[in-house]
């Protein structure tokens, strides 16, 4: 007996000194092989089928049977479940659990890569759909337990890396077995990214509309292998084909990107399940419209501290209604009908899932769907019948939980994982709630224990002194730390004590480190109710901003309309032969120039734009705004293949900045990064409307040429090197290659076309070839960044002798030296008004460049190339009239009609002509004065801007940003986890810019 007093002893110091003072229950794994039986429970067998006081019987990894009053062998293991509730455990399609990812090359070399450096494999080392996360497992212990304790049981894991990133495994949480038990299906999914792989350098793509021309070769690529084109083995194309019929799962993000994967599937006939990003309500409706399932991760961001005002004006507005809106995400798909299921990915903590959860249940998510998003949907999506739900034959995944799952204050208690049980809490723990008589050391205490059952809060009292006290109960154990009565000194009074029939016992130290003996008997008392109506409802939460369209500050809360109107009595640049008209009325109904003339009668909404002037909405034939993820593909010498169509961001504030400049459409080019870039995007900037939305389908299609420095690298550094062309002549060289390698792919397919057998396999689809061909057959036209006379005579010799024309050289600040052949050979001239001598190929200069070309019969337009000088135009077609001595008609042309000339939509946009878009701005006075304001623009009749409303939308942004500040202040106090204020820079976008994803280093990289 003395030696177990010592030993107890010696245990109890230790456990004081080390402040581990029992033993963890945390995650105790139990095995069963013979029947087990928890009864007594509320068990949901499906998201909307619930049984009360009923049982679950399992044996070994499966359900024998389930349900109320079920017959129990008498050799099970009994476990009372009373008052607990068991659900089906959560299945995560989207995780990177227990990957081992492949090793990146070490070494840093600044050049870049232009070739794969895997033989055997497909050419681009994006693309890794020969990687099996079967063959490439280590299962993670740690990352199991926080994702059972998150109520996970099920997973697929895969590595999300590279464009098309390989199969991925679904396997359960079973810490007891073996993989070859885990894993339920080795290869269940095939994965894709618009990213590029961490684990290779190789230069191409570096953008995203390059990842996504990428993704379209690998498809056609695919099929002509599957068909036999190819002589040679390829082990990517072959994992790839093997792995079609697989669920295919596209990580998407960005509500625009969903919109991207699901156009590319469209393509492909391929239905993906598409992993979103948790802001597809800023684009429901067409989120909608793809019809597509999707993945969406549970996770919002912390409120912004905002208390330091300075750093407050970093957060902008659209940030803080996100932190509002965010929550209300999946209420919002769920009201629109949209197929989605749950992760935990993008969580630091699995377990914030729940949290986040019964947040958006609190918001009106509906408890069914949401447990049904977790469970069953992910289940039939998988199409695995014996998981997601509880019936019989099904294997033993379940959580017992403390009560309903979405109750703020229930816990996951135990996680069964294919009959394996893990406990994470005591089930039935016993409560220390009560009153209690404590005596340490002779002295006499009150101590009082509220709160639940294992996280009892604790008052220490004697007479009006109250002591800090610091609580762990691990039932049975109980440990106090309890500050001494000296205030003065920081010491501490430290017991342990095991509770035992109402009374908890034991040994601890004083502040002395002396040993002494405690105890504490419970008085009799009744038991005090709950007092419910002093719980905070947890409804009682931010409430969601507005969500304008775009969610960003000035985006309109609803889709602007078209509307008739009637503009009176204006100063009318028709820029057609009727030149200006004084004390005109234009009328605009159904999106076009309905009438114009004098004293029009009306009955309908009118203008008085007398004194004011009236023009057609200036077009930017060269503009790089509104587009996502880089606007150079320069990772090749060229890129026919990409299109700026894939990447019109509809988001961009630039948009609504140029509508208040008079800008109505532009020219989205490549930039300038090869000789041959990438194809164009003809939009109207049409403010809140989605990418689709605001593309000009039936407009001729253009592809982005450049000549020049930028082409060959001559100012990216030495390490550029590696990359065919680096001399002027090779550009011109590129070209004949290209234009060679164009007319033996159409020869080659002609061939086939005319003369097809059976026997004959298809040549190979080229999306870059298929462009360039396009061109020769003057189906789609050539926009060329240009600058030096000689290599603007070189390329207009390569177009004549393969038969096409250039349609527009853009730059082209020495085109007054070669005027006379621009207009023999039929080529436009898109310039600046004066930039000269920001680089040394544009030494020669002028700013009477505009006034010769047109002397000669050039058709000219002034373009921006930038987001700035792209809002006052109007002023860079005045300085013409300055330097050349031009008329004010011939240069307000040069932003209206004669961009729309270069760009051939001359009959549906560009002057004030009956039957033409409404596509015009009113200004209040002449609009080439300095002083010229915009007061209206409209864009195909709708009215876009209006200088009238802009006061109040300003106003109301700062009456909407003083709202939000006020709210994530009282955010703050409330204790709730906040975040540094952080602002969002994008930059903005010129020829030369290589952007976000791009791996090359250079001397303008500005991202």
């Amino acid at each position: 007996m003395k030696l177990f007093k010592i030993i107890t002893f010696l245990l109890i110091t230790q456990w004081s000194i080390s402040q581990e003072y029992f033993p963890n229950n945390e995650s105790i794994k139990q095995t069963y092989k013979n029947y087990v039986a928890i009864t007594n429970a509320t068990i949901y067998i499906s998201s909307t089928q619930k049984i009360d006081n009923a049982s679950i019987l399992i044996k070994e990894d499966k359900i024998v049977d389930i349900g109320a009053g079920i017959p129990i062998p008498k050799e099970a293991t009994k476990i009372d479940a009373t008052g607990k509730t068991i659900y089906a455990s959560f299945i995560d399609v989207f995780t990177e659990f227990g990957i081992n990812k492949p090793q990146k090359k070490g070494g840093f070399n600044p050049a870049p890569q232009y070739n794969s450096e895997r033989n055997g494999y497909y050419w681009n080392d994006h693309i890794r759909a020969d990687f099996n996360a079967f063959q490439n497992l280590n299962y993670d212990d740690k990352t199991a337990k926080d994702l059972r304790e998150a109520g996970f049981g099920t997973v697929i894991s895969h590595l999300n890396d590279g464009l098309v990133a390989g199969t991925g495994v679904l396997w359960t949480l079973n810490d007891n077995e073996s993989n070859a038990t885990r894993i339920l299906n080795k290869k269940i999914s095939q994965h894709f990214t618009f990213n590029r792989s961490a684990f290779s350098n190789q230069s191409y793509p570096s953008s995203l509309m390059g990842s996504m021309a990428t993704i379209r070769q690998f498809y056609h690529d695919a099929n002509w292998y599957a068909q036999g084109g190819s002589k040679t083995k390829d082990l990517t194309l072959e994992a790839f084909n093997e792995n079609k019929n697989l669920i295919q799962i596209f990580n998407a993000g960005d509500k625009l990107n969903v919109l991207r994967a699901d156009k590319i599937g469209d393509e492909f006939s391929i239905n993906y399940l598409i992993k979103g990003s948790g802001n597809e309500f800023e684009r429901i409706d067409d989120i909608k419209k793809t019809k597509a399932t999707l993945i969406i991760p549970v996770k919002f961001p912390d409120a912004y501290d905002v208390s330091d005002p300075l750093l407050a004006n970093q957060v902008s507005l659209g940030d803080m209604r996100f932190w509002t809106q965010a929550p209300y995400n999946l209420k919002i798909l769920a009201d629109n009908n949209i197929s989605f299921v749950l992760t935990a990915n993008e969580l630091k903590n699995p377990k914030d899932l729940l949290a986040n959860l019964r947040k958006a249940v609190a918001l009106g998510f509906s408890k069914e769907k949401a447990l049904a998003s977790l469970t069953e949907l992910p289940a039939a999506i998988l199409k695995q019948t014996n998981i997601g739900s509880l019936k019989k034959n099904n294997l033993a995944n379940f959580i017992i939980t403390s009560g309903d799952l979405f109750d703020e204050k229930t816990t996951i208690i135990e996680n069964w994982v294919q009959g394996n049980r893990y406990s994470i809490e005591k089930l039935n723990p016993t409560s220390l709630k009560g009153t209690y008589d404590l005596t340490i050391a002779s002295e006499k205490y009150d101590l009082s224990i509220e709160g639940e059952a294992l996280k009892p809060e604790v008052k220490i009292k004697q007479g009006n002194l109250e002591f800090a006290t610091k609580t762990t109960y691990n039932e049975p154990w109980l440990n106090l730390v309890i500050r001494s009565k000296d205030t003065t000194k920081t010491t501490f009074i430290r017991l342990n004590g095991i509770l035992k029939d109402q009374v908890i016992s034991g040994n601890g130290f004083n502040e002395n480190g002396t040993e002494i003996t405690w105890s504490a008997s419970k008085k009799n008392e009744e038991v005090k109710k709950q007092d419910d109506s002093k719980k905070e409802d947890i409804k009682k939460t931010t409430p969601m901003s507005v969500v304008t369209f775009p969610n960003i500050a000035f985006g309109n809360i609803e889709k602007p309309k078209q509307e008739s109107i009637l503009f009176k009595n204006a100063t009318v640049w028709t820029g057609e032969k009727e030149g200006i008209l004084k004390e005109t009325d234009v009328l605009i109904e159904n999106g076009k120039i309905a009438k114009i003339g004098k004293n029009l009668s009306y009955s309908g909404k009118t203008i008085d734009a007398t004194g004011k002037h009236l023009t057609a909405g200036i077009i930017d034939e060269h503009s790089h705004i509104a587009i996502s993820n880089g606007v150079n593909e320069g990772g090749q010498n060229s890129s026919a293949e990409v299109t700026i169509e894939d990447v019109v961001n509809s988001e961009d504030i630039n948009i609504y900045r140029n509508l208040a400049g008079g800008v109505t459409s532009a020219n989205l080019l490549h930039g300038s990064a090869n000789p041959i870039g990438g194809r164009a995007a003809f939009i109207k900037l049409k403010w809140g409307y989605s990418p689709e939305e605001m593309l000009v389908k039936d407009a001729p299609k253009y592809i982005k040429f450049a000549l020049g420095e930028n082409v060959k690298q001559s100012n990216w550094g030495d390490y550029s090197r590696l990359r065919f062309p680096q001399s002027r002549m090779g550009v011109e060289q590129v070209y004949e290659d290209y234009f060679s390698r164009a007319l033996a792919y159409k020869k080659e397919w002609n061939e086939y076309t005319t003369n097809k057998s059976k026997s004959k396999i298809k040549p190979r689809y080229d999306i870059e070839l298929e462009v360039l061909n396009q061109i020769l057959e003057k189906k789609r036209f050539i926009t060329c960044h240009s600058y030096v006379q000689s290599e603007i005579n070189m390329l207009m010799k390569v177009a004549n002798k393969y038969g096409f024309k250039i349609q527009t050289f853009t730059h082209i600040l020495e085109g007054y030296k070669l005027a006379d052949k621009m207009a023999a050979h039929g080529v436009g001239g898109s310039t600046f008004a004066d930039w000269w001598a920001y680089k040394y190929e544009v030494n020669d200069a002028i700013p009477h460049n505009a006034a010769l070309m047109n002397k000669e019969g050039v058709t000219v337009s002034i373009n921006s190339d930038d987001a700035e000088m792209s809002r006052r135009l109007n002023q860079e077609a005045a300085k013409t009239t300055k330097y050349g001595n031009i008329s004010e008609e011939t240069a307000w042309n040069f932003v209206t009609l004669n961009p729309a000339k270069l760009l051939q939509v001359d009959d549906k946009v560009g002057s004030i002509k009956v039957g033409k878009d409404a596509d015009v701005v009113l200004w209040s006075e002449n609009p080439l004065s300095v002083y010229a304001k915009v007061e209206k623009t409209m864009v195909d009749g709708i009215l876009f801007y209006d200088l009238e409303k802009e006061n109040q939308k300003n106003e109301a942004v700062q009456k909407e940003r003083n709202e939000l500040i006020n709210l994530l202040l009282d955010a703050k106090n409330k204790g709730m986890k906040t975040q540094e204020p952080k602002k969002k820079s994008t930059g903005h976008y010129h020829c030369d810019t290589l952007g976000e994803k791009c791996r090359v280093f250079h001397a303008k990289y500005t991202n």
